[in-house]
């Protein structure tokens, strides 16, 4: 095998990858205020009669009915007050899911823990008959405890054995059911709603609401009004990523690198979809597209004494010996810069000057990160398989992500840096579940036709596996991972709740994108195209 010093003038072999698929589609969009302010003012009238309609309802089942329904339909932050006021009021009742039938328990076990609530699997326990076994019901009932046993914690067996049980009998019973059924078994097995995009997931549900009989008109229209209303800001917003990304010119300066301007700003939207965190989407999308041109020139191009180069010159952040780097690596180094510069006014616009040094330290972490990962795979010599763990915490982005878009919440401050710093519960299953999905939907790509090592190589050199046995164990530690998510969800509630879900969004935007049949929804824009084009393209008729 060849030694380090040996191959430290080669360069991996490079992907070329797709150009864009969308064009110009969203280059020049041009944004109808008047337009807007109708779609606006609809909301504000239909809101008001929605919100009297959940606070009349008396019964605990109609009020969780109510607020799944606006919740499916991405219309909770319409109703954020109300409806935490109607869930401590089901957790204040003691005996209410304990003595309710399974749809109900199911249903509100689901929709308190996603809310933070704590509450023991042990309301499931009248359900189970003597062997542990839970009995079969009619199809709301297994969704409901189907959607339920997603929210579970690793230690909680009952909800693993609903979980197994629910799935094997929606699969054997969605051939048999009416459209807007089937439609919403279908979706639930694709993705568990606790696991989909929120924005993405209401489009597709109110598309299935709408042909549900029980439907209720208002919350359908408003809904709708709603989609139209979001869309427009996202266009506008996309528009402006668009600009600001074109005016660096990278893709002919640096043509080894990924154009994903559309893909990255659909993970904005999976982070928060809400109108009020227009500067966390843009953000996202600018940082994404950021990390991609750094990802891209350690692992597409660089070679390993250039990597070394620029990884050092990134930790003193000066320009004064920018010169030493070859031209394609200065035009990297200045576009870093430049972002820098940008964040930095940003910081200091929205009172967040504090938030500029820890967003440098975690593109120098990055760099030496990436920078590690090269040297072990261009020397063919990986390292246990902890170590890259260790390694990816920090190549899983979720910290860099998190840093870029600190000023777009009020909410945050000094403090949750240091939390964050820390890699706290919460943040560190996060940042390993986004690894091993991007590790399953990567490895094709990444292994440029068994020519470079990965994880997965990685993986099956050390425990002796096959590539499918290893894919398996992937797919497996990710379930793991979403059990410690949802637990450090529930306990982390000394951080406010829209800090907090930022973690549970990129997970869901990970299973999005990466999901398990080795697809990579970044290098390839065809495997979102649908989601893109519902979010982004098509208008819903009202």
């Amino acid at each position: 095998m060849a030694t380090l010093s040996c191959l430290s003038d080669v360069r991996p072999p490079m992907t070329i990858h797709q150009p864009s698929i969308w064009a110009d589609t969203f280059n020049n969009f041009s944004f109808d205020e008047k337009k807007q302010q109708k779609y606006t003012d609809a909301i504000e009238e239909l809101k008001e009669e929605a919100r009297d309609m959940l606070m009349a309802a008396t019964t605990p089942l109609n009020q969780m009915i109510l607020i799944d329904t606006i919740e499916r339909l991405g219309l909770a932050y319409l109703f954020e007050t109300e409806i935490e006021h109607k869930l401590q009021q089901i957790t204040h009742n003691d005996d209410l899911l304990h003595h309710s039938d399974l749809f109900t328990t199911s249903l509100g076990f689901r929709l308190l823990r996603q809310h933070r609530h704590r509450i023991s699997c042990d309301v499931f326990n009248k359900f189970v008959n003597k062997d542990g076994m839970f009995e079969e019901g009619d199809v709301e009932e297994m969704l409901s405890l189907y959607e339920a046993a997603h929210v579970r914690f690793k230690e909680e067996k009952i909800l693993q054995e609903a979980a197994d049980f629910t799935r094997h009998y929606l699969n054997s019973r969605e051939a048999e059911l009416e459209s807007h059924l089937k439609d919403r078994v279908k979706r639930a097995l694709k993705r568990p709603l606790h696991r989909d995009i929120p924005m993405v997931f209401a489009r597709n549900f109110i598309s299935i609401y709408e042909k549900d009989p029980s439907r209720i008109e208002l919350f359908l229209k408003l809904a709708k009004l709603n989609f139209n209303c979001l869309q427009n800001i996202y266009r506008k917003e996309l528009s402006q990523v668009t600009r600001w990304w074109n005016k660096y010119d990278l893709m002919s300066k640096v043509p080894y690198t990924r154009d994903r301007v559309v893909e990255a700003y659909t993970w904005g939207v999976g982070y928060h979809y809400e109108p009020q965190y227009s500067y966390v989407r843009m953000g996202i999308a600018k940082i994404i597209l950021f990390i991609g041109v750094m990802d891209d020139t350690y692992d597409n191009y660089a070679t390993i004494n250039e990597a070394q180069l620029f990884t050092q010159i990134l930790d003193s952040w000066t320009t004064d010996e920018v010169d030493r780097l070859p031209e394609y690596m200065r035009i990297v180094y200045h576009f870093i810069l430049s972002v820098y510069e940008e964040y930095e006014c940003d910081a200091a616009q929205f009172g967040k000057r504090f938030a500029a040094p820890y967003f440098k330290e975690m593109v120098q972490c990055l760099g030496r990160a990436y920078n590690q990962e090269l040297k072990w795979i261009m020397g063919r010599q990986l390292p246990s398989f902890q170590d890259y763990l260790q390694n990816s915490e920090i190549t899983s982005v979720v910290y860099i992500m998190f840093a870029a878009i600190i000023p777009g919440f009020k909410s945050l401050t000094q403090e949750t840096i240091d939390w964050i710093r820390n890699m706290p519960k919460l943040a560190k299953p996060t940042s390993r579940i986004g690894r091993y999905y991007d590790d399953i939907g990567t490895h094709e790509r990444e292994s440029k036709g068994g020519q470079m090592l990965t994880v997965m190589d990685c993986y099956m050199q050390e425990y002796g596996v096959t590539r499918q046995e290893a894919v398996s164990k992937f797919v497996e530690l990710i379930e793991e991972t979403w059990y410690d998510i949802n637990k450090d969800w529930v306990e982390t509630t000394f951080v406010p709740k829209e800090i907090a879900i930022q973690f549970i969004n990129y997970a869901r935007n990970s299973e999005a994108n990466y999901n398990r049949n080795s697809a990579d929804g970044y290098s390839d824009p065809h495997v979102v195209k649908e989601d893109v084009v519902a979010l982004f393209i098509n208008s819903i008729v009202i």
